[in-house]
């Protein structure tokens, strides 16, 4: 896929990914809260919280993408977030509705994702003549 697709795809999900955040988010607080255990709804809250800083990420790796090129780092970088909102927050949404507890085994490797894309934004920031 071209630099110009590629950060495309990645703006998209971005943006996409921000809307269900506010989207969830809502859902949460005026459908979910009361009709699912407390701790349930900060588990929510956490889900759409880290969706939404990821769909951030997501726009900033498109924007560097377009500016620098796409460096593997940062290819990397964008789709181990779009992973990572999927393995993460995903599994913490359904955990809040079933509450399945065996689904929180899933969230780490989310997280793992979520960490090595933004060690891979640095490597790809760091080498990027200024």
């Amino acid at each position: 896929m071209k630099v110009g697709g590629i950060m495309k795809l990645f703006f998209i999900f971005g943006a996409a990914y921000a809307a269900l955040s506010v989207a969830l988010g809502a859902f949460g607080a005026h459908i979910l809260d009361g009709r699912i255990p407390a701790k349930y709804v900060i588990t929510w809250e956490k889900a759409v919280t880290y969706q939404m800083f990821h769909a951030t990420g997501l726009m900033i790796v498109g924007l560097l993408a377009g500016k620098y090129g796409m460096k593997p780092s940062l290819n990397w970088s964008g789709w181990l977030m779009i992973i990572g909102v999927i393995l993460f927050s995903g599994s913490l949404y359904v955990l809040s509705v079933t509450q399945i507890k065996m689904l929180g085994a899933i969230t780490p490797i989310g997280g793992v994702s979520f960490i090595v894309a933004w060690i891979l934004l640095i490597v790809a920031v760091y080498k990027v003549k200024l």
